[in-house]
Parts: structure tokens; C-alpha cells; sequence
């Protein structure tokens, strides 16, 4: 029984309940020494749920020799779950649909609740409007409060309406440095007069969610549909993972940074292929790493394709708990839970400890690196940089006009040069770095050419206090890398307009101009749609190519720019010393800091609290609104599997930004003819990501992004496809509602990794809406094949060597799907050249993924369940 397995211990006279893993290993005759940490903290969450919940004691032995279980379904019921505003907003749409869907159904609305604590960040609805000067932070907080503010009424309405919810106001920070900084305890407790014990967990509408794992805490990005199962209390299940270890080992050479590192592990990883594993980093190198250069690490987990990027508790955990002014009571107990329960790091055990596969690096042998054009894997070498850009040889200069300077751009010139906020920002080490060679750069007389769009959005305010009280901020903001708000920028692809000149030259000619930033995404036409080429670097490095205006250079031997005397200026005359960078941090960056920012973070926002707030049972929908509608998520469409038309024919790595890009609306898009019929002006037409809370626009940017190739309109990039009802090329949203009336179901044909990137849910729910009934690809991320599932879409796998091209399929075929036995299907594709008769593996990773499918979506299975009993699901499939 697991009560015999609860244990106490005191620490400053309070007695502490915890359940004891190594004892329960032991008394199976095993020893907790041999699990990854990892796993061990899955271990103590089914060991403590199962004294409440008996049903999960079956997944108990499957711990025991848990690298030869991978097929055994583990539970995990996270402590609590984080959003950002843009997947944050239609997750409380959905909630306040289902409390109307409760209400239809004779039941009380009021139980549709989060059942554990929920923290939304808003930090996704900020955008670069403009950038390089003083005026630009308030300029973008006006312009951003003038575009949500019908989305901020509804949040603050969801504060008050639901309990368990917390909203973190705008432009105070991140999503990930406030979980960092702020929102995690690393070890919880309950409010019982014995308090138990437990690790800190978490599910996240971000798949950066993971820079958590730098703090010792498990916790991965989701789609907002698992979040919301989550936020209601069902505990999700997967198969028992497969944990690489990461031995790191040495010392970071003074030349390299943290963001050179992360890029350096996520090619390597990628090349290991840890997609859908745990990742796990140990050995001596963990000693000198610092946990901010571990949250680089760990929130580029989705980039090298891991579930999470785990580092175990330890001295640098309980150093950074100091620094970031926890109390010292909660960082006492911290240290000796972690020491009572076998959760902090140990050395010496590295050899006994089992992990699945192993990787080993040499931190020494880590070199400056950025990673391009269009995949964070692709890292290159700072002199190898240049040959990227020698397949434009023989295209003309573009002429631009900016800042009434005339300029001859080739191609690797920079459009945009950004310092973002995700994943670099939590480093003060890196940022300070970029400080002095700020100052050192004006100090020397350089400037960054007007045709480069500068920005520097950080992490939080914290970032700001440090590099004003060195006065190092100044210096950045003489090359125009103003602080101009607090969110995710120009990652997400809110980075506004290209300079005046350049913007409306570019868009003629579709000429192309280069970026980069400081971030971890730069998949095509992400960043900008008017950018070509995208590379990730860190902080000092964008500052480095900023000044020189190009990426066709190579910074390690050619100059960035001319001092104010005509010398050449190289990257090592601005690059400081260790010990300058050390000195600044040991100076500037103290507890206080921290502690004076979050004790006030809920009263920064004088806009924010400005807003009026409103309490009711249910939301009143507002007709007319662009922004928030009820959405249709509850209207049965019919599960039928046969006579399905192709919507798209898909190649590989199609990303979640293809399938619901977050950015730019275009006018001609079906989404931008929609909000013109509305009356919304172009002006006025924000971004996809501000809109989620609209299916009417979702449905139609769904598979619109620029940049997507569909197959079956190969002369044609975006959202286009050929319609087999008249063999006619079309938008794919018309098509769809063309299939759909006259009640034909489709499908999508993909290649390897589809649906990797963000953790979109409207990935999933657009193609849905659309009529989607199944995806036949090669290979799914993690995050969006659980996301299809969950909307009652099914995910099915091409045999291994088998394809589209290998089995013939032109697109033009009907399909007819025979679902076998929930683990295979058989696939019938026939058109007038040809019939095609195939395999496919179905997609339902874990029992539970059945029950979704079979009740057409996890959300009115949840309400079943809540309602009394999932025999009331409405449209059950057979």
C-alpha cells in the first residue's frame, strides 16, 4: 500500500509528511540510485496520487525497471499550469463555452473551474510598432492596450469569474523568466497541519515551458486543449519515456556564451534524434554551469526536439533561489527535501545511475555559433557564416532610402536585428555582455546603419533595473536598442513593420533581407514576413552584426565598422573580459532587485488596472466582435472515414506556424477579407495570435501561412490548394467550406515532423473546424499529434520507408480509412488513374487518447465526466 510509504522528517521545529521513493524502490528489491532524476519525480507523483486515487497504483511497477516498460502508460497530474495570453485567452474561451454547453445541458456552469492554481502571463500582444527610440516602450504600450483592449476586458472578467486563476498584467514580463523568477517554488507543499511535501510540476501553453527544467522542476509545453484538461483536473497519460543523459563535462571557454552552448546541444541533440524523449543533463560540468545559462539550455528542449531538457536540484539551484530572494524558509526546505527524497543531485552516483542512451560534451569545445536560416538546429560557425550567402552572388543590390540615407543592400542585409525575449533574457551574464560592447561601440563612434530595425525586449523588469543601475542601458540605446516592452516580440512575429524605405522596398521586390535574433524560432516567414533568412544568436552577437549591418561577413577576421578616427573596429576590440562582466554582475545585479519587482508586479500596470472588471456565471458574447466568440466546439460533425478528399499534400517539417501562423494578417487572405466584410480596418487587423479567441478568423488562417507549400498547387506558395470538386485552385479555407457542404470529410497527406514548433492548439482545432477527419504523415511532434487527437481529429503514421511518394499518392485520390483495431488501419486510395491499398499505424499513444477520439474531443468528455459519467458523451463514436 502506498501509505507505507509516507514518511516524516522535521526541519525548524515543523514536522514535513513525504512520500519516499527510495523506500519504494527498495522494498522491490531496487535501489533509487539507478533512476534518473526525472523519472524519479514522475515516481513521487503516482507514489502520493495513488494514496488518494488507488486506480493509479498499477502504474506503480512499471518504475521498477523503467527503461524496459517504454510501452507502459505512466499518469502525470501537474501541480499547476501556466499560459501566455495568445493560447491563455482561447483556453478561458473554451472554459466559458463549456459552461454554456453545462448550462444547455440542465447542469450548474459554476463547477467548470481550474481545479489546480493557473497562472496567465500576458505577454504575446506587445508588438514592434516602433523600435529606436525613447518614445517606443509607451508608443507600443498604447498601441497595444488600443488592439486588446476587448481581449484584456475578457481576461479580467475570467479573473473574477473563475477561481484558481491569477492574471500576471501586461508588459511586466515573460511568461518563462516570471515561472523562473517568480511563480515556482521548486518544492510545494499542502496546507494540512502535517504539510506534505512535493515537487514543484507543471504543464504550459508554451513550449518553452521547459526553461522551467532549469530549476529542477518537470514541466513541458502543451496545447491549450491539454492544458485545459489539465486546468480541470484529468491527469494525461503517455508512454514511459526514454531519458538521454547529457554528461557535460569541462569548462565553457571565456570566447563562447550560454546562447553559443544551447545552439552547440540543440544540433547535437537533434542529431541524436531525442524527439520525444526526456533529456537529462549531468557529470562535473554541471559545477560551473550557472542556472541561468541552464534555462538557455533547457527552454530550446522543443528546438532539439525533447519533451524536457531536465537539470536535477543542486547547489546551483539553491545559489539561483538565493539570488532571485526566495525566502529563506522555502529555500531551507527546498534543500532538505530535495536531500531526504533523493532529488538532489549526486556526483558520486553518476556511474550506478541507468539512462537510456548517452550523450557526452565537452563544454570546452563549445564554439561562437548562430543557427539558420529557417531551423534552430542548423548552427554554423561564425566564419562559415558567409558561404550561406553565396548563392546570391549574381543578384543585384537592392537600392533603399532610410533615415534620407541612400543604401545598396545585397542580400545577408540586415532587416531586422532583435534582442528578444525567450530565451536569452534570463542570462544577465550575456546581456551585460552585450551592454559593454554597447558602450564600447559608441565609445569608438560606431552606429548601426539606418536600414537595420533594432529592438530589445527583455525578459522582465529586472532586466531593465540591472542595466540601468550600470548605465549600461544608455549605450544600448544609442544603437537603438531600445527597451520597447516586455513580451514575446519579434519571435512570435510581432516585430512590426521594416524600416520606412526599406519596408515598402522589399515588399515590391520580395528581395532577401536577413534577420537576426536573439530568440529560438526563425522557421520561414515567422519572424517577418518580409524576411527571407533568419539566424539565432546571442545578445552580444546581434549587437555585434547589427553594427555591421550584414550577415555576409565573417566577424572573427573582417571589421564590424570604422571608429570616429577611420580605424577598423573588430569584434575583439568590443568583446570585454570575463572579469568586466563578472565585476558588473558581483556590482549590479543583487537579491533586492527581485524581490522589490514581484512584490509590486500585480500593481505595475497602471492601464491594466485602469480596466473595468466584470463577475458572471457565463460570458456575454458580444455579437460583433472580431475578437472573442463562443466557438462551435460542441456541434457533432460526423466521425465518417470514407470518401475523404485531400485538403493539402504537405512535405516535411511543416511547423505549427504553417498550419495557424500567430502574425501578420494580410488583406487578400481569407482571414483579412472576413475582418474587412466586418469593418475592420488593415490598421486595425492585429495579428492571428491576438484573434484566437475567434474561431470565425482562426478557421480561415488555418493553413495560410506565406510561406506554406501545398503539393497540389505547386505554382502557388500560402494558403492555396486544388478543390476536387471542380479540379479548380482555391483558398484552402473556401475548399473546405466548399467539401463541407456538400458533407465530403478530408484529409491531409505530410512528411516527417509535423506539427513541430509551438504548442498551438489552434493547429489542431482549425483543421478541424475545417473538416479535417484525419493526418497521414511520416512522423508527428509530440505536443500537436496529443492536440489532434484531443479535437477528434486522427493522427495515422506511414509504415517505416513507405511515404506518400513511395506508395504513389498524387493527392487527386478519395480515401477510405478502416479503423482495425485503435492500433492500425487499413487506407484505400483510389482515383481514375489509379487505387492504392495501404497500412498506417494509428497515433493513439495511450488509452486515454481512444476515449477522446471516441467522445469526437477531450472537452465534451470532460464535461461528461463532470456531469456525472462519460456514458452521457454526446456522438460517441464506435
Amino acid at each position: 500500500m502506498t501509505a507505507d510509504y509516507r514518511k516524516s522528517f522535521t526541519l525548524a521545529q515543523q514536522q514535513y509528511d513525504y512520500f519516499d521513493i527510495a523506500a519504494f524502490m527498495a522494498a522491490h528489491g531496487k535501489r533509487i540510485q539507478t533512476l534518473p532524476y526525472s523519472i524519479r519525480v514522475l515516481l513521487e507523483l503516482t507514489l502520493r496520487h495513488s494514496a488518494t486515487q488507488p486506480e493509479m497504483q498499477q502504474y506503480l511497477p512499471a518504475f521498477l525497471a523503467w527503461d524496459q516498460h517504454h510501452e507502459q502508460d505512466v499518469p502525470y497530474k501537474p501541480e499547476r499550469v501556466v499560459l501566455q495570453d495568445f493560447t491563455g485567452v482561447p483556453a478561458l474561451v473554451d472554459l466559458a463555452a463549456m459552461r454554456e454547453e453545462v448550462l444547455r445541458k440542465g447542469g450548474d456552469p459554476a463547477q467548470i473551474n481550474p481545479d489546480v492554481p493557473v497562472h496567465l502571463v500576458i505577454d504575446h500582444s506587445v508588438q514592434v510598432d516602433l523600435a529606436g527610440s525613447e518614445a517606443a516602450f509607451d508608443y507600443n504600450i498604447k498601441q497595444e492596450f488600443k488592439r486588446n483592449r476587448e481581449r484584456y476586458l475578457f481576461l479580467k472578467w475570467a479573473q473574477e469569474s473563475f477561481t484558481n486563476l491569477t492574471i500576471v498584467p501586461p508588459d511586466t514580463g515573460i511568461i518563462h523568466q516570471v515561472n523562473l523568477e517568480y511563480l515556482s517554488p521548486v518544492i510545494r507543499h499542502s496546507n494540512a497541519e502535517i504539510p506534505v511535501l512535493f515537487p514543484d510540476t507543471l504543464v504550459g501553453t508554451d513550449s518553452h515551458t521547459t526553461m522551467i527544467n532549469a530549476l529542477g522542476v518537470l514541466g513541458w509545453g502543451v496545447g491549450g486543449i491539454e492544458a485545459e484538461a489539465s486546468m480541470l483536473g484529468q491527469e494525461s497519460y503517455f508512454p514511459m519515456p526514454r531519458v538521454v543523459g547529457v554528461r557535460l563535462t569541462g569548462e565553457m571557454p571565456q570566447t563562447a556564451t550560454a546562447t553559443d552552448l544551447a545552439l552547440t546541444l540543440t544540433r547535437i541533440l537533434r542529431e541524436h534524434n531525442v524527439v520525444g524523449k526526456f533529456v537529462e543533463f549531468y557529470g562535473p560540468g554541471l559545477k560551473t554551469l550557472p542556472l541561468a545559462n541552464r534555462a538557455t539550455i533547457a527552454n530550446m528542449a522543443p528546438e532539439y526536439g525533447a519533451t524536457c531538457g531536465f537539470f536535477p536540484i543542486d547547489e546551483q539551484t539553491l545559489a539561483y533561489l538565493r539570488l532571485t530572494d526566495r525566502s529563506a524558509q522555502q529555500i531551507e526546505r527546498v534543500a532538505a527535501y530535495a536531500r531526504q527524497n533523493s532529488l538532489a543531485y549526486r556526483e558520486d552516483e553518476d556511474e550506478e545511475r541507468h539512462y537510456s542512451e548517452e550523450v557526452t560534451l565537452d563544454l570546452g569545445t563549445v564554439r561562437s555559433c548562430v543557427a539558420g536560416p529557417k531551423r534552430p538546429q542548423d548552427s554554423v560557425e561564425l566564419p562559415n557564416l558567409p558561404q550561406n550567402f553565396r548563392g546570391y552572388d549574381q543578384m543585384k543590390a537592392l537600392a533603399v532610402t532610410a533615415a534620407d540615407k541612400e543604401f545598396a543592400l545585397r542580400p545577408g542585409a540586415l532587416g531586422i536585428a532583435a534582442i528578444t525575449s525567450c530565451t536569452n533574457t534570463s542570462n544577465p551574464e550575456i546581456l551585460i555582455t552585450a551592454g559593454l560592447m554597447a558602450k564600447k561601440a559608441v565609445e569608438l563612434g560606431l552606429q548601426v546603419p539606418a536600414y537595420v530595425k533594432t529592438s530589445f525586449a527583455p525578459g522582465s523588469r529586472v532586466v531593465a533595473d540591472y542595466l540601468e543601475a550600470s548605465r549600461l542601458q544608455p549605450y544600448l540605446d544609442q544603437l537603438g536598442f531600445n527597451i520597447i516592452g516586455y513580451g514575446c516580440t519579434t519571435c512570435i512575429g510581432n516585430s512590426g513593420k521594416l524600416k520606412p524605405g526599406v519596408q515598402e522596398a522589399v515588399a515590391q521586390t520580395n528581395y532577401p533581407l536577413a534577420a537576426i535574433e536573439s530568440g529560438n524560432r526563425n522557421f520561414e516567414g515567422r519572424v517577418n514576413p518580409l524576411i527571407k533568412d533568419t539566424y539565432l544568436a546571442s545578445p552580444p552577437l546581434v549587437v555585434a552584426y547589427a553594427l555591421a549591418g550584414t550577415l555576409d561577413l565573417d566577424v572573427t577576421q573582417q571589421p564590424l565598422g570604422t571608429s570616429a578616427t577611420g580605424q577598423p573596429v573588430y569584434l575583439t576590440d568590443l568583446w570585454p573580459q570575463v572579469s568586466e562582466v563578472s565585476a558588473v554582475i558581483y556590482k549590479y545585479l543583487k537579491p533586492e532587485l527581485f524581490s522589490h519587482n514581484y512584490q509590486n508586479i500585480f500593481q505595475q500596470n497602471a492601464a491594466w488596472n485602469a480596466l473595468p472588471a466584470s463577475k458572471s456565471v457565463t460570458y456575454d458574447w458580444q455579437a460583433d466582435s472580431t475578437y472573442l466568440a463562443s466557438p462551435p466546439l460542441f456541434e457533432h460533425a460526423s466521425g465518417q472515414l470514407t470518401g475523404l478528399r485531400v485538403l493539402a499534400k504537405l512535405g516535411d517539417s511543416i511547423t505549427t506556424d504553417h498550419i495557424s501562423p500567430a502574425g501578420f494578417i494580410g488583406q487578400k487572405t481569407p482571414a483579412g477579407k472576413y475582418l474587412l466584410a466586418q469593418g475592420v480596418k488593415p490598421q486595425d487587423f492585429n495579428s492571428y495570435g491576438s484573434r484566437r479567441g475567434n474561431h470565425e478568423v482562426m478557421i480561415r488562417g488555418t493553413l495560410a501561412n506565406l510561406r506554406l507549400q501545398n503539393q497540389l498547387t505547386p505554382d502557388k506558395r500560402g494558403g492555396y490548394t486544388k478543390c476536387w470538386l471542380g479540379s479548380q485552385e482555391t483558398t484552402i479555407y473556401d475548399a473546405a467550406m466548399a467539401y463541407r457542404k456538400h458533407g465530403i470529410g478530408t484529409i491531409i497527406l505530410a512528411g516527417q515532423d509535423y506539427g513541430m514548433g509551438s504548442s498551438r492548439d489552434w493547429a489542431a482545432k482549425g483543421v478541424q473546424l475545417l473538416g479535417v477527419k484525419a493526418v497521414i504523415a511520416e512522423s508527428f511532434e509530440r505536443i500537436h499529434r496529443s492536440n489532434l487527437v484531443m479535437m477528434g481529429v486522427i493522427p495515422l503514421q506511414y509504415l517505416p520507408k513507405e511515404n506518400a511518394a513511395s506508395l504513389g499518392l498524387d493527392g487527386d485520390e478519395a480515401f477510405d480509412i478502416t479503423l482495425v483495431d485503435l492500433q492500425t488501419a487499413h487506407v484505400r486510395a483510389s482515383s481514375a488513374k489509379h487505387e492504392v491499398e495501404f497500412t498506417v499505424k494509428v497515433r493513439f499513444d495511450a488509452p486515454i487518447d481512444v476515449k477522446y477520439y471516441q467522445a469526437n474531443g477531450i472537452l465534451p468528455y470532460v464535461i461528461a465526466k463532470k456531469m456525472g459519467g462519460e456514458r452521457q458523451v454526446a456522438g460517441r463514436r464506435k
